[in-house]
């Protein structure tokens, strides 16, 4: 299982990370920014858990992101 958190207000909707893993990107036609598909926001962050299968593409789009407004990382 892995956790991601996006820390959405600071994105500059730069589409990286919905070139990367579009399973799990999207853009936001509102406001420009992006969109983590099934994420739930507490305080201004969005945080989804998905099995470990997608890990992997989603690494490469924390690692893509200009801002650094990805985390990722596995459960034990």
């Amino acid at each position: 299982m892995i956790i991601i958190s996006h820390y959405r207000d600071k994105c500059i909707g730069c589409n990286a990370c919905v070139e990367i893993a579009p399973e799990q990107w999207a853009m936001s036609r509102r406001d420009g920014k992006s969109v983590l598909i099934g994420a739930r926001e507490k305080k201004g962050v969005y945080t989804v858990r998905l099995p470990d299968e997608a890990w992997e593409a989603n690494r490469k789009a924390a690692e893509a992101c200009p801002v650094n407004i990805i985390k990722i990382q596995k459960l034990p």
